[in-house]
């Protein structure tokens, strides 16, 4: 065992605090799995729990190191994933870019993972399709995070030009 625990050996206060800091540790590295078991998680995200369940900093910072080197964290991955899933509920690279920056996702990942999406103004056209043409669908498409040029293109000059601004 790393704490050098054995038949025999005399438990002295060095060795006892090795064993305190491999179960702290370990509980630290369970409490990570619980976390990644149930979803795809972030490496903030998973700091931010570890922080929450108050787990010293430098365990934490070992256990978050430990799983992405692993490739149980990946930012990448979840990036892809989560804006993969955003964009098959209608969201635009906005809506999409806002909530992966807001996960802690570095700006380089979130835009591969928004290059790795079919086309924003071919989403939209999606939903144009679904909807119809008109001010309402320009406005959910605003609300949706879609660009104005997204807009402009899948719903026409007209309907874009009366539409409320998009907030950049």
């Amino acid at each position: 065992m790393r704490a050098g625990l054995d038949l025999g050996v005399e438990l002295d206060r060095p060795r006892a605090r090795r064993v305190a800091r491999e179960l702290r540790r370990h509980e630290a590295m369970a409490k990570a799995a619980g976390v990644i078991r149930r979803r795809d998680v972030s490496t903030a995200e998973l700091t931010t729990r570890l922080e929450r369940a108050q787990v010293d900093p430098a365990t934490r910072s070992e256990v978050v190191e430990r799983l992405s080197a692993s490739g149980a964290v990946d930012d990448a991955r979840f990036a892809e994933q989560r804006a993969r899933s955003l964009a098959e509920r209608n969201a635009g690279d906005l809506l999409i870019r806002h909530d992966l920056s807001n996960r802690g996702i570095s700006r380089e990942v979130v835009e591969a993972a928004i290059e790795s999406l079919e086309p924003e103004t071919d989403r939209a056209r999606i939903v144009v399709e679904r909807r119809g043409r008109g001010r309402k669908t320009a406005r959910y498409l605003a609300g949706k995070g879609f660009s104005e040029d997204a807009i402009e293109s899948a719903c026409g000059e007209a309907v874009a030009e009366d539409a409320p601004p998009v907030v950049r």
